[in-house]
């Protein structure tokens, strides 16, 4: 199982994701777990690191648990836990970053497995258009 942090940003119908150097699909921004890091430090940590931006750590909200195959690795499952937040300062791709994007539900086609889930559930419950 391949456990990840996630950040569920969506603003006016469209949800904010990223592209590494090398991939073929976008992935909502976020990460793996350091060795004894909270969701919270882990969420902080990932997007400084990849969007170049500081999270508002009292902003942090669950946003909910989401699994599928993980996106290259046949057979393993990925746990996506989510959170929504606030930030200061101005996106832009960093560390292995190579694209931030602004997707809509036409583009579920363009991300991996476990972010189409995601973006059925916000789909659902209106916030992506």
């Amino acid at each position: 199982m391949i456990d990840k942090i996630a950040w569920l940003h969506p603003v006016d119908g469209r949800i904010l994701s990223t592209r590494s150097r090398g991939k073929d699909v976008f992935y909502l921004p976020g990460g793996k777990r350091e060795p004894g890091e909270t969701d919270a430090e882990t969420l902080v940590r990932e997007i400084r690191e990849e969007l170049d931006v500081a999270i508002t750590p009292e902003s942090i909200a669950p946003a909910g648990v989401f699994e599928a195959e993980a996106h290259g690795h046949a057979g393993t499952p990925v746990r996506m836990t989510c959170y929504t937040a606030e930030y200061r300062g101005t996106l832009r791709a960093s560390s292995e970053i190579e694209e931030v994007v602004w997707l809509t539900y036409g583009d579920r086609g363009r991300v991996s497995a476990v972010d189409q889930i995601i973006f059925d559930h916000l789909r659902e419950i209106g916030q992506l258009g």
